[in-house]
């Protein structure tokens, strides 16, 4: 019986010494790893970093500088390593490298930044992984098919004669800021086409709660990316950034959820006749075009589907942040840039004057193929400065690129920026040159030298949508206006966050192009 007692009382000692003993073991394992990945990474090339913080005090800048200092860091390769505090991060600016990474169909997770768009876009095709994201975009794909995009020409151009007729009041030789001015047209161009509900940003001009909240929601969380403080979610919430997030995530949330509603009322009015719905009419009217959201709704309604009202949200905020910002900047990237070049931009008007006699004519999808020299300015345009300037990916397991061995769970970084400037693939890279993109020069070039849209299995469902609506709206302008850019590629300031956007605006003057063409 004392023998029993004894052993009883030594229980918890030798409880204690196990659980110990089990500590070490699983910390030994965690340090030899860690020793070993160490180790690895710091076989690439890359800045010297000091003792724990690594390169943190060299990143602690705002985001202008921030972004010339991630470019910089090419200058040690095109495969380079950093790190930030005990994080590492490898660089990747060569098109080899950028292939293996996003050719595979293994690497398709989105890195550690994306969460942060978690709030308001949930896990929807930008911001999903795995099975889910493999199931959507197989679901989506259909839903951005060319004849299907057609049927969104008209929005395209009834937006873009609005703008123009804006335009016109500020047609007269003096600068202003064109930046706003496009960005409320593509809001309104998304939210006709995604939602299917016009929000008329053109004519409240930022009144709009949903468009004051587009606004500040985007301006917030390219604030938290650029700012590593803001990551801890701990110290997102104590600073109030948190609460004023969520403020707005309600605004957007309540207007996409009532316009699903909307929708869904009467998608199943038309779903009851649905004969009427396939044909014309008897008045010869042609049916009524489906946004973005119908199409959804008419995927959500078959059985082998599941899309309730929460995932098909994801995808329309989803649809309606990805293309808003991103055509916005393309569009007044290149109207900087043929600001600054009058000889290839009279080119462009050339070619618009060949393809349209009456400079009010509504753009056919039968122009938009005829305009090519319009498409490869937009395309080197794109070039220069393109509209996401770099994206992350996760790598979840080991990688090798070439004699570099990159550990599983390493934050992967694509500088689109960096690499859309690689001499060896475009000779003078810093130069305006359109016709890099002429058929005979770009053939034998490498296909990953030059994504502005991604590539690979994971690269943008709408950048037909985007070179459509990019396409048009240039051509309402530029068939009426000349432009002149008054900074000049050295002066403008480069802001390189969510989107590559120009710091204080895009200013310029603009000309009639009759009075032009009576004057010369």
């Amino acid at each position: 019986m004392e023998g029993i007692l004894e052993q009883t009382k030594s229980l918890p000692g030798t409880l204690t010494y196990f659980t110990l003993a089990l500590l070490l073991v699983l910390v030994s394992h965690w340090f030899i790893r860690r020793r070993k990945k160490v180790w690895t990474l710091n076989k690439l090339p890359g800045p010297k970093g000091l003792p724990i913080v690594g390169n943190a005090f060299e990143m602690a800048l705002n985001s202008k500088e921030l972004f010339a200092k991630m470019n910089s860091f090419g200058d040690y390769g095109e495969i380079v390593r950093i790190w930030i505090g005990p994080q590492p991060y490898v660089l990747i600016s060569g098109a080899d490298a950028v292939e293996v990474v996003l050719s595979s169909s293994k690497y398709i997770e989105k890195s550690f930044d994306y969460s942060f768009l978690h709030p308001w876009l949930g896990t929807g095709l930008l911001t999903s992984s795995g099975a889910k994201w493999r199931s959507r975009r197989k679901l989506l794909t259909p839903a951005f098919h060319f004849k299907i995009l057609e049927d969104f020409v008209e929005v395209f151009n009834n937006e873009s004669q609005k703008l123009t007729k804006k335009l016109q009041k500020k047609a007269d030789g003096k600068p202003f800021n064109l930046f706003p001015y496009i960005t409320r047209c593509t809001l309104d161009i998304i939210c006709e086409t995604a939602m299917g509900t016009p929000i008329n940003a053109q004519d409240d001009e930022g009144e709009n709660a949903y468009v004051d909240a587009i606004y500040k929601i985007g301006y917030l969380v390219q604030q938290r990316v650029a700012n590593a403080w803001q990551h801890s979610g701990l110290l997102y919430w104590l600073s109030g950034y948190a609460q004023k997030r969520d403020s707005l995530v309600k605004i957007l949330h309540s207007f996409s959820q009532k316009t699903i509603q909307e929708r869904k009322s009467c998608f199943q009015e038309r779903v009851q006749n649905t004969e009427k719905e396939k044909e014309e009419d008897t008045t010869g009217s042609k049916k009524k075009r489906l946004a973005f959201l119908d199409l959804l709704l008419q995927y959500s309604q078959n059985e082998n589907v599941d899309l309730p009202d929460e995932d098909i949200r994801e995808e329309v905020d989803t649809f309606m942040f990805e293309g808003h910002d991103t055509t916005t900047a393309a569009i007044n990237w290149s109207l900087f840039l043929l600001g600054l070049h009058p000889e290839i931009q009279a080119k462009v008007h050339e070619e618009l004057d060949s393809v349209f006699e009456d400079p009010d004519r509504p753009v056919t999808p039968e122009d938009i193929r005829e305009l090519k020299y319009l498409e490869n300015c937009i395309k080197e345009s794109l070039r220069i400065f393109p509209s996401v300037p770099f994206f992350g990916r996760e790598m979840k397991e080991e990688m090798v690129i070439g004699d570099f061995q990159i550990p599983a769970n390493t934050p992967v970084t694509i500088m689109t920026y960096r690499l859309h400037r690689d001499p060896k693939y475009f000779r003078n890279p810093e130069i305006f040159d359109p016709d890099r993109f002429l058929p005979e020069n770009s053939k034998n070039r490498h296909p990953f030298a030059y994504i502005p849209f991604s590539a690979g299995p994971r690269n943008c469902i709408g950048q037909k949508f985007a070179m459509m609506e990019e396409k048009i709206i240039l051509s309402h302008i530029l068939r009426k206006f000349r432009v002149e850019s008054q900074e000049t590629r050295e002066q403008v300031q480069v802001l390189g966050e969510l989107i590559l956007r120009p710091e204080t605006g895009n200013h310029l003057k603009l000309f009639p192009r009759k009075i032009v063409q009576e004057e010369e």
